[in-house]
């Protein structure tokens, strides 16, 4: 079975986040939230207070090992992803698995702060979208920046803003679920 992680660290963009995590689950997807610290309270960018499913010791400890089939997301959000790529035990998950062939999501702010810190071997080349003005950092990879709400290029899914939380999350879902069951999710929410 995938499973899915969700990473927040205060400060993330809860659309992204907790809209990510409804259309995941509405798609039969084992999809949890990470706090990356030791408290399973996160809040949000705009003082948003969630309660994660784990704490990242935890996720360590009681997950199994990640399948190159499970799917590590990263949220946006201002100071959140400034605080996911600053937190060195995240990002290095975030690239061994990403190198490994895992799925890597991120959006808004994600992509240039947390998902830029792969190999630019592995990105170079590779179709991203960002948060408008955060497409530099993929761009010195060697990555092409598209204006579009929601990319997937191979195990890379990236979402624009917040705008396109859902487009973003469909990606998801068929990258792990295929397009008959996102296509299922969508018309369920009217799109």
């Amino acid at each position: 079975m995938n499973h899915a992680y969700i990473f927040l660290a205060d400060g993330f963009e809860e659309i992204e986040a907790l809209a990510t995590l409804d259309i995941l689950r509405r798609a039969g997807i084992y999809a949890r939230t990470v706090s990356i610290s030791d408290s399973f309270h996160v809040t949000g960018a705009h003082d948003t207070q969630v309660i994660a499913d784990y704490t990242y010791e935890i996720f360590c400890a009681e997950e199994e090992e990640l399948d190159s089939s499970d799917a590590l997301i990263f949220p946006g959000g201002m100071p959140g992803s400034s605080n996911l790529a600053a937190d060195e035990e995240i990002v290095a998950l975030m690239k061994e698995h990403f190198a490994d062939g895992g799925l890597v999501a991120g959006i808004c702010a994600a992509p240039g702060l947390v998902l830029s810190q792969n190999d630019s071997k592995l990105l170079s080349g590779r179709k991203f979208t960002c948060y408008d003005g955060c497409e530099a950092p993929m761009q010195e990879k060697g990555a092409i920046y598209e204006a579009v709400p929601a990319v997937r290029d191979g195990n890379l899914i990236t979402g624009r803003g917040p705008a396109f939380t859902i487009d973003f999350a469909l990606e998801i879902v068929k990258a792990i679920r295929g397009e008959e069951v996102a296509d299922k999710v969508r018309k369920g929410l009217l799109l």
